[in-house]
């Protein structure tokens, strides 16, 4: 019997929605985190609990189980950069508003292109300077305006996770195969270290637990095997460009169904960094292989 012959218009078509059905579950994040009470740490820890075990469940253990990467030191930088990146996000998403939080992490590509000539020895063109400059132009626009102690503590932690979430893709830049077990041993690592800080209070309600079971299994585990399997049939561009659905989308829902409204320099703001991203990507290649953990 004939295997049913797929032509290529449909295998990138079909590719695209599943990279459109993860960037939909990722921009959940912001609502999930901020629809309950739970204190960040505690979010952090069983949103990578469930992740994790999810992860383990439905990814081949050839890429998880086995030794796929050729410099542990390396290996290690990206399991604890993604870990952390997980961690200063959810904190940033409680402190600040979803549109600060995601816009800021999201730009975690233009430390790539800064860092790029050093870490990895690629030369820096004028196209990675304009983006650069565009987008650090844009980031500031979120520090304009009502001064919140606050509110400024979680732009500044979207930073430090965007600096995270830099460091991440710099690593799997020198070890392309450990991408798959990094996610997995990233939010292992990720659940670990914050243990300690919440063990003393580990119970949750009904509400927390689906939440947080959705935000673990869905938001992160199903949307970043749908997102593998999309980018196997569709070019690197256009999985990127795509997947900015995911940053466009966090704040809409956090609005429509939270009433958080970002602020006009936030949106501005954002509007400049996405654009400044997505300019790169077209002229040149991706800036980031992963999109940013949220």
């Amino acid at each position: 019997m004939r295997g049913r012959y797929t032509s290529p218009v449909d295998s990138r078509r079909n590719g695209i929605l599943l990279i459109v059905a993860a960037a939909l579950l990722w921009s959940t994040g912001g609502i999930g985190i901020k629809g309950i009470a739970d204190s960040a740490l505690k979010v952090t820890f069983y949103r990578s609990l469930f992740a994790a075990v999810a992860l383990m469940l439905f990814l081949p253990r050839s890429v998880w189980a086995r030794r796929v990467w050729t410099s542990t030191a390396t290996f290690a930088i990206a399991i604890v950069s993604y870990a952390a990146c997980l961690t200063t996000f959810v904190v940033a998403t409680k402190w600040t508003t979803a549109a600060n939080a995601i816009f800021l992490q999201y730009a975690g590509a233009i430390w790539v292109l800064l860092l790029s000539p050093i870490v990895v020895r690629e030369p820096m063109r004028a196209r990675d300077v304009a983006a650069i400059a565009v987008a650090i132009a844009g980031m500031a626009l979120f520090f304009v305006g009502r001064f919140e102690a606050r509110g400024m503590s979680g732009n500044a932690m979207a930073l430090i996770s965007s600096v995270f979430f830099a460091s991440l893709i710099l690593a799997l830049r020198r070890e392309p195969r450990a991408s798959q077990a990094a996610v997995v041993w990233g939010n292992v690592l990720c659940a670990l270290s914050v243990l300690p800080f919440i063990a003393h209070d580990l119970a949750l309600n009904g509400r927390s637990l689906a939440v947080l079971l959705f935000l673990g299994m869905f938001q992160i585990a199903l949307a970043y095997i749908l997102f593998t399997r999309g980018l196997a049939h569709v070019p690197a561009t256009q999985a990127s460009l795509t997947g900015m659905l995911e940053p466009v989308s966090n704040p809409i829902w956090v609005f429509l169904f939270l009433g958080e409204r970002p602020s006009v320099y936030a949106v501005a703001g954002g509007i400049i960094v996405l654009s400044a991203i997505a300019w790169r990507t077209l002229v040149a290649e991706p800036l980031t292989e992963i999109p940013a953990p949220d």
